[in-house]
């Protein structure tokens, strides 16, 4: 059977991974466009296209697959499955209609909760407790597919975005090895996707990362670890960006202080009230320097108590 893998980040990794180890004849790779990063802007590959190098895979990177081009390009292998895990793209239904046994999605929530671009962020930022991956037949709508199956993963405590792609990404390619040999036989009942349960996950945006500090301890904790190890949570200071990475809850309340003010500082952290009690900063940037825990910047910086982070 000709396969298919479309997917970008490190995420879709652990199950491509799997499919070469398990034998099946993988035929091409789709991923996105190389991207610049860092200070020089040197173009990178994508972790899904390193692996592909490695193992000799024909790698097609198109910016729009929606092109008749991509179209053409990708119908020239003749796939009888494509596998997806965050490609980046929706596919069009000229690319869903090629392989007879359908296109099949490693999503990273328990659908139809959290259909879209973030949902392992969103679901860290909304405060909940458990999470999964649902995997599911490709349609035209957004992640509106009919379920293959699903597999929950609880959220712990101190997840960050990071780590809990981490292990959803193992948890995708167990529960994809696990049913593809159902797949392959075209032997799956999948089941609809009640649409009055559906929630959307957007792609995050700046306004996203931005912290009201008048927000609950909670919360504001649950946003700085949603959007690490990525963008990173940020507040205003000095003039500029003012970005934390790291924070450690507090129930301590202060009600002479207005929100967004620094308690005080200490090798501890940096205390900051909140609009129902306060957090410690336990890992910070400040603009234009690196990444340092609290108690280096507090030794370093004129930051005082009373400066009120906006």
């Amino acid at each position: 059977m000709n396969i298919v893998f479309m997917g970008t980040p490190a995420f879709a990794v652990p199950s491509l991974r799997m499919l070469l180890d398990e034998g099946h004849q993988i035929v091409a790779v789709v991923t996105q466009p190389d991207r610049p990063q860092g200070r020089k802007k040197v173009l990178m590959p994508t972790p899904v296209k390193e692996v592909a190098v490695e193992h000799g895979i024909p790698v097609l990177q198109p910016q729009r697959m929606r092109s008749p081009e991509a179209v053409a390009e990708l119908s020239a292998y003749k796939p009888d499955l494509i596998v997806t895990a965050a490609y980046g793209q929706i596919l069009p239904k000229a690319v869903l209609d090629l392989p007879a046994y359908g296109c099949v999605n490693v999503h990273g929530s328990l659908l139809p909760k959290y259909r879209g671009g973030a949902p392992i962020q969103r679901s860290i930022i909304n405060g909940e407790n458990e999470t999964g991956i649902t995997l599911m037949y490709m349609a035209e709508g957004l992640d509106t597919g009919d379920m293959i199956a699903q597999e929950i993963v609880a959220i712990d405590e101190e997840d960050t975005s990071g780590s809990l792609f981490e292990r959803l990404s193992i948890a995708g390619a167990a529960l994809l090895k696990e049913q593809m040999p159902r797949i392959t036989a075209g032997r799956v009942q999948a089941e609809v996707q009640d649409e009055q349960q559906a929630t959307y996950a957007p792609n995050l945006k700046r306004e996203d990362e931005k912290i009201d500090w008048s927000a609950s301890t909670r919360d504001i904790y649950n946003q700085i670890r949603g959007l690490v190890p990525f963008s990173g949570a940020f507040s205003l200071w000095n003039d500029g960006v003012f970005k934390v990475w790291a924070s450690r809850k507090s129930d301590k309340a202060s009600k002479e202080s207005a929100p967004g003010t620094v308690l005080q500082l200490t090798e501890q952290g940096i205390e900051v009230k909140t609009g129902d009690a306060s957090l410690w900063l336990t890992r910070v940037q400040p603009s234009g320097k690196k990444q340092m825990n609290a108690s280096e910047f507090v030794r370093g910086n004129t930051m005082a108590p009373g400066t009120v982070l906006e």
